[in-house]
């Protein structure tokens, strides 16, 4: 049986009484523990400043030449916060319903409580640390709206909130590497996790310089790596983003809860050709006063693919707001599993835009009416700009071309309420973990997790895991699993540099993106997924026979790095696709198209799958076994969603 340790007692009440109930290390103690944190984003950095500000000697490791370069630096739009400025009708409350409504009741209420409790202190955190959000004229800070909800709850820095909110971490942890407090490796992958008696005592980590393969030891470790987007080969992540440390804990015993939740944002550049590597974000912020349109028929589509006509020769009366017309209530901003899926739709149906024909616009021409176009060159300057430098089309004369992209994973780490996974001493915090965003996550709600799992979270509970330990001596290094486990790694990394085949790493992670975006993808069945299973399958052993591995381990080896990678992927894609066979109903980011109501929305199933999936590897080429964590609700009605 899972045990989420949610805390008994009124919903509102758990977090305060949690804290005081948990164990405390005091001072002198806290000196003599070490924690090891697992990639410096959001989660990480702003975990490891917290706990070496506490007094805890902190270990931080990256694979990037620097902690600010994390792939939070990339992030947009904004981070929520219930602090109702705006005098809207939000609240903790509010911003609690809509996140589990959001996600489709798929999240466990007492996480979701205390993420939209905590929001209100990560604004103040950041703004002492000098933040600099947008402010109103008067000098208050602004909001805007996100998908989803119908408060203008969320604080930004124009369209680079998440590299703002990553200086103001990546400050409080220098500040802490210059006291001595935190030891920065940086090119430094975690290629293993160490137990000790079944509990988390250090990784094995690879200088991505030297190719020195090193054991790191720790009284617990957090894993604060991100998603695994990158599955699918094309997404908005940073083409370094893997599932490697999250994916080598679950084979060491962390169960992997909900892969097949992905989520697909609706607003990006479009694909061009197979020569992309990565895709590019367009923010959710831009819905605010962006129209998403299409013409209504296929032949008006056809001419515009042609280049026959212009998006401005489009009558008005020949346009379909098609979001406008089917959620009136919501319009363009709709939660993005159902932004992604209305676009896909219509791009079916033949009525997408631009060359491919697999685009839809979104339309600023009104915006700027009503606005002017110096205070839309504010609002949203930066994200024009990047558009106009990758596509030459100047969007404050033309629409947007705009299609969904695999964006962030609401799956990962399996996590109890403190943040523990099924590894004593292992941790999971932001992206990396399953906990918050059920099948769905509501815009502008990944960085407040980050930032309230590493500033307001695992503070408390670390301690508590830490102060029952019994012990303040140092962790063993000597002790053979150390060892051990370095060997383990080193013998895996030899596999891959003796292999010699005739395809490269790039060949085969494009396959399984492939494979991926097809059958299990924005739309999913019964058969594609069966089919996916089998051609993952297939492409395991012909990475693992045909794959070339150039170089050697003593350098600067990229093709290494990307193909245990690459492995580690065809992996949890065939997890992705059991997980999704298994999940026969539609819920947020999974749509089966076996459930869908007439009207064609996601149909939940809650009499059989009201559960968190949690699965535990058996070992190679053994089934994984399903473990459920019933969810239960007390506070919030399980109903069919509607934004209409």
């Amino acid at each position: 049986m899972l045990d989420s340790r949610v805390p008994v007692g009124p919903l509102a009440e758990k977090w305060s009484k949690h804290k005081f109930n948990m164990k405390l290390v005091n001072p002198a103690n806290k000196r003599k523990f070490t924690i090891i944190v697992v990639g410096t984003g959001l989660a990480g950095a702003s975990a490891a400043a917290s706990l070496a500000e506490l007094g805890y000697n902190v270990k931080t490791f990256c694979y990037q030449d620097s902690p600010r370069r994390a792939h939070s630096i990339a992030a947009q739009g904004g981070i929520n916060a219930a602090k109702n400025y705006q005098n809207d009708g939000d609240s903790v409350y509010r911003l609690f319903y809509d996140t589990i409504k959001g996600g489709d009741y798929r999240a466990r209420e007492a996480n979701v409580y205390r993420l939209a409790e905590v929001s209100v202190d990560i604004i103040d955190q950041c703004v002492a640390q000098g933040v600099p959000f947008a402010r109103e004229y008067g000098g208050l800070l602004d909001n805007r709206s996100f998908g989803g909800a119908q408060v203008s709850r969320t604080f930004y820095a124009r369209g680079q909130t998440g590299q703002q909110l990553l200086l103001g971490a990546y400050s409080a942890l220098n500040r802490q590497i210059k006291k001595g407090k935190v030891e920065s490796y940086t090119r430094h992958e975690m290629l293993d996790l160490v137990k000790i008696d079944g509990h988390a005592r250090g990784i094995v980590t690879r200088d991505m310089v030297t190719g020195k393969i090193e054991t790191h030891a720790g009284h617990a470790v957090l894993l604060c790596t991100g998603g695994y987007g990158n599955v699918f080969f094309l997404s908005t992540n940073a083409m370094g983003c893997n599932v490697t440390a999250a994916w080598r804990a679950h084979k060491r015993g962390a169960y992997f809860a909900n892969p097949c939740y992905t989520q697909i944002h609706p607003t990006c550049i479009p694909v061009t050709g197979d020569h992309q590597s990565k895709l590019t974000l367009m923010s959710e912020s831009l819905r605010n006063d962006g129209r998403v349109w299409v013409p209504k028929t296929v032949e008006l589509s056809q001419k515009l693919q042609k280049g026959e006509l212009k998006p401005s020769d489009i009558k008005e009366d020949d346009r379909d707001y098609f979001l406008e017309r089917k959620y009136p209530s919501f319009g363009n901003l709709v939660p993005r599993d159902v932004a992604s899926r209305n676009a896909k739709e219509v791009v079916d149906e033949g009525r997408g835009v631009g060359k491919t024909g697999v685009a839809v616009f979104l339309d600023f021409k009104d915006a700027i009416a009503r606005l002017g176009e110096d205070l839309v060159r504010a609002k949203y300057g930066n994200l024009f700009d990047m558009y106009y430098q990758i596509t030459d089309e100047n969007p404050y004369k033309q629409p947007m071309r705009i299609y969904p992209a695999v964006h962030y994973t609401m799956g990962g780490v399996w996590v109890d309420y403190n943040l523990m996974t099924t590894v004593p001493g292992l941790y999971a915090l932001g992206e990396c973990n399953f906990s918050d965003h059920g099948a769905n996550r509501l815009g502008a709600s990944a960085l407040m997790q980050g930032l309230s799992d590493g500033y307001f979270v695992i503070p408390y509970t670390v301690g508590d895991y830490l102060a029952n330990l019994g012990s303040f001596a140092p962790v063993d290094a000597s002790n053979p699993a150390f060892e051990e486990t370095r060997l383990q790694v080193e013998q895996n990394v030899n596999k891959l540099l003796s292999m010699r085949g005739s395809k490269t790493v790039d060949d085969i992670h494009k396959k399984l993106g492939h494979i991926m975006w097809e059958y299990c993808g924005m739309a999913r069945t019964a058969e594609g997924l069966t089919k996916a299973k089998g051609l993952i399958q297939d492409l395991k052993k012909e990475f693992w026979s045909d794959v070339c591995v150039l170089g050697e381990n003593e350098e600067l080896n990229m093709s290494l790095e990307k193909a245990g990678r690459v492995a580690d992927f065809i992996e949890l894609g065939e997890l992705m696709v059991d997980d999704a066979l298994n999940r026969n109903e539609s819920c947020g980011g999974h749509f089966r198209l076996e459930s869908q109501t007439e009207e064609g929305e996601a149909k939940r199933n809650d009499e059989e799958y009201a559960y968190v999936s949690a699965w535990e590897f058996k070992g190679e080429n053994h089934a994984e076994q399903l473990h459920k964590e019933e969810l239960v609700f007390e506070n919030v009605k399980l109903t069919q969603r509607s934004y209409k």
